[in-house]
């Protein structure tokens, strides 16, 4: 009985904890939503209070002066592109890793793992970008986004292809398929949930990025949100409400996508690190 109440006590103390930590993450978004609605004077109180007039035209004034509907296509283009990519080289690699158990295919896969702790050396990638003739496209900023994020979506493809008994390859091989067959028509059906995951993460770490934009954008058409954000404040610095209504207009399309696939991501990060 004792043992019962003291278990009680603490699942007590951590939902409390819980709960204070989702309020400090949650409290900050609601003021940035409510204050997306209001003046520019009632906003500088930055509470949680309702406007006392919803200034919908805020988001209508966001759109036209910060050009976001052509941020918001560069941003869908080079996370979409960036994210098909990163799955099909990716996961084509991990399949030669796996299934190429050799030594030189293991040094392979910690020269990928070695991917998760280095950092990105941006002058050496400006260079390398500048001999490749793309500095300043669009392209640039979409191959660089899959080699970033190839590191972690080869660790998660890696431990879910070794899930994947190779009696299916001798099968398919005996049936006459070739190793490009094998992975098409065998393997990648079989990884949807893993392609799913990375699709997700790669699309969300690519929309909220700054840094790439910043460096290899140099044009302001080719922005994306985040960036167009940083140039919004920069000329509405004082009209809070315009900012979070930009603010908001930025972070809905990830929000929405991670709601809806949330399933996605934690059944995919779990088939790819338990089963591996």
């Amino acid at each position: 009985m004792i043992s019962l109440r003291k278990t009680d006590w603490k699942a007590f103390v951590v939902e409390a904890l819980m709960l204070i930590l989702a309020l400090a993450i949650i409290a900050p978004l609601l003021i940035m939503l409510l204050g997306s609605f209001k003046t520019s004077s009632e906003v500088l109180d930055f509470s949680l209070k309702l406007p006392r007039k919803w200034m919908f035209s805020n988001y209508k004034e966001v759109i036209e002066q910060g050009g976001l509907l052509r941020a918001f296509w560069n941003g869908i283009l080079i996370s979409g592109v960036s994210s098909v990519l990163n799955i099909i080289t990716t996961s084509a690699a991990a399949f030669i890793i796996v299934r190429r158990d050799t030594k030189l295919s293991n040094l392979i896969y910690l020269f990928f793992f070695m991917g998760l702790i280095a950092p990105v050396s941006i002058i050496t990638t400006i260079r390398v970008v500048q001999w490749l003739g793309l500095y300043g496209t669009i392209t640039s900023a979409i191959f660089i986004y899959a080699a970033m994020n190839s590191a972690f979506s080869v660790f998660l493809y890696t431990g879910f292809m070794r899930s994947i008994p190779r009696a299916l390859d001798e099968v398919a091989f005996l049936e006459g398929a070739n190793m490009f067959d094998v992975f098409i028509k065998v393997i990648f059906p079989l990884i949807i949930p893993v392609n799913a995951t990375v699709a997700i993460m790669v699309f969300m770490s690519v929309w909220n990025d700054i840094t790439i934009p910043i460096y290899f954008l140099t044009d302001s058409s080719n922005w994306t949100m985040p960036l167009s954000v940083y140039n919004f404040y920069g000329k509405f610095s004082r009209d809070w409400n315009l900012v979070f209504a930009d603010l908001t207009l930025t972070s809905l399309p990830v929000l929405v996508l991670y709601l809806m696939a949330q399933k996605y991501i934690v059944s995919g990060l779990t088939a790819g690190a338990v089963k591996g």
